[in-house]
């Protein structure tokens, strides 16, 4: 389930998920890799606070994986353990299985392929780590599904779940053009997108998104909840800077309809790679987000 977040956006960014709504996850690997890949420092501390409490994983699953990067991320972090690469993509399984052999950790790592939670009781043991980001939100009944994840892990097993967060920030809010606030009126689009995207979902069930408290109704005890901060100043690198024009690029094809036409107006000359204003080449583009991972522990 990569998930789509779509790609500018606070609910997932895109990485890792199930098929959740009308998303073409593989058409959208390389934006998710792109992603992810930029994402890597967040994720690696937020890795080693999972580690303090997961001190020696035998299986860990990322559920909803997407092409791989967190998982790979894993099995570094954790060198004794195996990792299992769950998504209902086998394009992005390939991607997965293909990174984990560039990255020299194929001798322990799986790949599973179905729809979450139900391909979860595929796993030949209980996993020690269950690592879901981004990808619960695309399940309609995200109170079972975190329940069925529960079942998957072994006594004093681990549940991460990544949800929430804050919206992506790329650009002032004045850039020069157009009205000031573009991304604000951004967020407010893919919002109503996302929960359409919900509504929409098999099984749907509205949910309050008090994670906490659905890690405890799913029998587990809550341990504790943190935020990490992706922080990647002006000038940016060349990775960081195609991230921001494909995730600006992706919201203008997903989102430009729902915008007044001096915004999209807006988009499009920052779209333009000739334009010196434009995100390509204009100086003053940077990365900052919030990703915020609850973890939870199945009781002994």
């Amino acid at each position: 389930m990569a998930h789509d977040h779509e790609a500018h956006h606070g609910h997932g960014h895109t990485h890792g998920h199930t098929h959740g709504g009308d998303i073409d996850w593989s058409a959208m690997a390389a934006l998710l890799e792109t992603e992810a890949e930029v994402c890597a420092p967040a994720y690696t501390r937020a890795l080693a606070w999972l580690g303090k409490e997961v001190t020696e994983p035998g299986l860990i699953v990322d559920a909803g994986s997407g092409p791989g990067v967190i998982a790979c991320l894993m099995a570094e972090t954790f060198p004794g353990a195996r990792v299992v690469a769950a998504d209902a993509s086998e394009p992005l399984l390939e991607r997965a299985r293909a990174r984990a052999a560039r990255q020299g950790v194929a001798d322990r790592f799986d790949t599973l392929a179905g729809e979450l939670p139900e391909s979860l009781a595929e796993l030949d043991y209980p996993a020690d780590l269950l690592w879901a980001s981004r990808s619960l939100h695309h399940l309609g009944d995200q109170r079972a599904a975190l329940a069925a994840f529960g079942s998957r892990l072994a006594p004093g097993g681990t549940l991460a779940i990544l949800e929430g967060g804050l919206h992506a920030r790329y650009l002032p809010r004045e850039i020069g053009f157009g009205r000031p606030g573009l991304q604000a009126r951004l967020d407010v689009v893919q919002e109503e997108r996302f929960a359409r995207m919900r509504a929409e979902l098999p099984g749907a069930v509205a949910e309050t998104e008090d994670w906490p408290a659905l890690l405890t109704a799913a029998g587990l005890k809550h341990t504790g909840t943190r935020s990490f901060l992706l922080d990647i100043p002006a000038p940016l690198p060349d990775r960081a800077r195609a991230f921001v024009v494909g995730a600006l690029t992706r919201a203008r094809d997903v989102l430009g309809d729902a915008l007044d036409a001096e915004d999209r107006a807006t988009l499009d000359r920052l779209l333009d790679p000739a334009d010196p204003a434009g995100a390509h080449r204009r100086p003053d583009v940077f990365v900052l987000s919030a990703h915020t991972v609850h973890r939870a522990v199945r009781p002994v």
